[in-house]
């Protein structure tokens, strides 16, 4: 069991050998595993949760987890898991098949706990645990992410005491009681979240003793605070910085392909499930063509230059091209690609008149003055904004760009008075989750209640994603699903990515003797869809190492594909033969 909470003054402790200090950026939301959707969030209950599967440290596969094995019922709605029987919760009580049936089903039974997983059993029928060491999961339909539930399996003996989960922030009872290689222990909103070694973690203890998140909202103040050894650790650096860095003695700068895409969605109109509308957006932005030309107008080529400075790719749909199988970019006939003069002609075609001080009016009377909501912490963002100021003027359309900070732009997302909205999102190598966000129920079911960062509802985009879900035989005919709901997504305009950058990073080689990309190689180490950066990384002192998978995973996933028999080996097996196509 881990030591008690450290004191206020000790979680910032960052001169220990074995204290690996990460500067961020974004503040936590929750870190309850049923509310926490912000990056920072879901990154650090990735570290003090396990998940009944995960994902290789270098191919990103599908590998064992607290499941050893599992297998499935000829019709596919039934999925029955081994669970590990050597796993405990850091309080000493055994983590047993009944937690995971009981976090399941709270998701699948109270609406609050549905907040941040609900779409994972959306498709569940039922949960049980007959045994100790096995999982039953019933399923309504067939479905194709059943090996990539990305949820944070709780201790029931913990949470079944809480009386609110839409209230319930997990923040104030330290230790907090969790089964992942790191134990929260601490946290000071708006400062710092601390996180100790979990000594009993079944795959082995970490060879960092404690991690510290430490909230520093300016990126420029992150890179001063890793030169003078403040921070071990940090991410999401502009191209300027991260050349800067490049060559700085006991720095080591990391250029990783990009798993997140950077985007605005255009407001169409916000409106409930039910259909009651609300919000202030420009009533103009409902015109499909108006928002076609919009896109026609902004040159992505140039924001990769000029704002990534070449360390970035320009977007065409929706899904990273860093993951192959589901990547799509639009026809010749399709592509909406910069055209200053073919986005006017649009315009002028469907009556948009231009005015005297150079501004376009609606055909219904409505000046195109359009607000720009853009998160001020994101320096990227911030240049992105400007420049689509600029573009945007060239089609007689003014920008009010209001550049906020996150909670303000939240607010008018939730609260539909906005126009433009800046967003992104970090895709995972099963892409179900940032699909069904622009699916119909996505949409709120009373204002601010919203699971997504776009009022975007198509009868057709909901009819290949069900189809998607359900196909969990053909990977490629699957992949041909995801294509066609992102030419939907690129064609509607609503949903419009921009750019997919690299994550540029750097870490203190004298605070850090060895740390795990994913993938590998030319992998991230924020963000994983894993833990194997934290949990895998030593400590300068203890000298380098080969950053390949350890011998600790290695051995962990050999005794657990031994275990695995019939159906699921082969099933395994069909899905490791495409991992070069995917990844």
């Amino acid at each position: 069991m881990p030591a008690a909470a450290p004191s206020a003054a000790a979680a910032e402790t960052s001169g220990d050998n074995d204290t690996m200090t990460i500067a961020v950026s974004q503040p936590v939301d929750s870190l309850s595993p049923f509310l926490a959707q912000r990056l920072i969030s879901t990154n650090i209950l990735r570290l003090s949760y396990d998940f009944l599967t995960n994902y290789d440290p270098e191919t990103n596969e599908t590998i064992p987890a607290l499941a050893e094995s599992w297998e499935t019922s000829d019709d596919g709605l039934t999925w029955t898991f081994t669970i590990r029987d050597d796993v405990t919760w850091s309080d000493g009580e055994p983590l047993t098949a009944e937690d995971i049936a009981w976090t399941y089903t709270t998701i699948m039974e109270d609406e609050a706990a549905a907040e941040a997983n609900g779409n994972f059993v959306a498709n569940f029928e039922s949960a049980e645990a007959p045994d100790p060491t096995t999982l039953k999961v019933t399923l309504s339909e067939r479905q194709a992410t059943m090996l990539a539930l990305d949820i944070p399996i709780v201790p029931k003996h913990v949470w079944e005491t809480v009386d609110d989960f839409a209230s319930f922030n997990n923040d104030t009872d330290f230790p907090v009681v969790g089964s992942g290689p790191f134990v929260i222990t601490g946290y000071r909103p708006n400062q710092s979240v601390t996180l100790e070694a979990n000594t009993d973690y079944w795959r082995g203890a970490p060879e960092f003793d404690k991690l510290v998140f430490r909230f520093i909202p300016e990126k420029d103040a992150q890179v001063e605070a890793l030169r003078s050894g403040e921070v071990s650790l940090i991410s999401g650096l502009t191209p300027a910085q991260a050349d800067a860095l490049q060559g700085e003695e006991n720095i080591t700068v990391n250029n990783a392909t990009g798993k997140r895409f950077q985007a605005f969605t255009i407001n169409p109109g916000a409106r409930t499930q039910d259909g009651e509308e609300f919000g202030d957006g420009h009533p103009a932005l409902k015109d499909k063509t108006l928002r076609q030309a919009i896109m026609r107008a902004i040159d992505k080529d140039e924001i990769v230059q000029k704002v990534y400075g070449g360390y970035a790719e320009p977007a065409g749909g929706y899904i990273p091209a860093r993951y192959e199988r589901y990547a799509w970019s639009p026809e010749d006939d399709e592509r909406l690609d910069f055209d200053v003069d073919a986005a006017n002609e649009m315009l002028d075609d469907a009556g948009y008149e231009t005015g005297g001080d150079g501004v376009r009016v609606s055909p219904d009377g409505d000046r195109l003055k359009l607000r720009m909501h853009v998160h001020n912490n994101r320096p990227d963002y911030v240049s992105m904004g400007r420049l689509m100021q600029e573009r945007l003027a060239d089609i007689g359309i003014e920008i009010d760009n209001r550049t906020v900070d996150p909670g303000v732009l939240s607010d008018a997302l939730h609260n539909g008075k906005y126009d433009l909205i800046f967003t992104g999102w970090s895709v995972n190598p099963d892409p179900d989750y940032v699909l069904n966000i622009h699916t119909c129920d996505a949409l709120p079911e009373k204002p601010g209640t919203m699971r997504g960062d776009a009022y975007f509802c198509d009868k057709k985009y909901d009819e290949l994603y069900a189809k998607q879900l359900a196909e969990d035989s053909d990977p490629e005919k699957r992949a041909e699903y995801v294509k066609r709901m992102q030419a939907i997504l690129y064609d509607e305009a609503v949903v419009n990515t921009l750019t997919y950058s690299n994550l540029l990073e750097a870490y203190r080689s004298d605070v850090i003797g060895s740390i795990q990309v994913q993938p590998d190689p030319g992998g991230n180490l924020w963000g994983q869809d894993g833990h194997w950066s934290f949990s895998m990384a030593t400590p300068a002192a203890a000298g380098t190492r080969d950053t390949g998978t350890s011998a600790v995973v290695i051995a962990a996933l050999a005794a657990a594909l031994a275990a695995i028999g019939g159906g699921a080996y082969l099933y395994l097996r069909r899905r490791a033969a495409t991992a070069e196509d995917r990844e």
